[in-house]
């Protein structure tokens, strides 16, 4: 079983930035991929961002150009940086992690709220 972990919520006002962190309870290259969903209140789980064990990327539509996802083997950690943050990107982040048997584990999610 894998245990994934997320930190680095919190409030920013629009325009700014954040990081978030995903670390997980098993070395990160046994996992084919990694990434982030959210869900907004009264709206659809959204793609975020997912990254691969070989690097390859893939963003929601909402966030390309401001979203980077990257992934350090050597901590077992994912990270999503934002930039350029709207009030429409506040809502509860969630990591999740899928293994080679195509079994997804997810963390308990992290609040991000942009707001002037």
């Amino acid at each position: 079983q894998v245990q994934v972990v997320e930190s680095g919520g919190g409030f920013v006002q629009p325009g700014g930035s954040l990081r978030l962190s995903c670390a997980a309870s098993t070395r990160i290259f046994s996992l084919t991929n990694m990434g982030w969903y959210r869900q907004a209140p009264g709206k659809e789980r959204e793609l975020v961002a997912d990254i691969t064990t070989g690097g390859i990327t893939k963003y929601g539509d909402s966030v390309k150009g401001r979203f980077t996802i990257s992934r350090d083997n050597t901590k077992n950690t994912m990270y999503l940086q934002m930039n350029s943050l709207k009030p429409e990107d506040t809502t509860v982040y969630y990591c999740y992690a899928r293994t080679s048997f195509g079994r997804n584990y997810w963390g308990k999610g992290t609040l991000v709220t942009v707001s002037p």
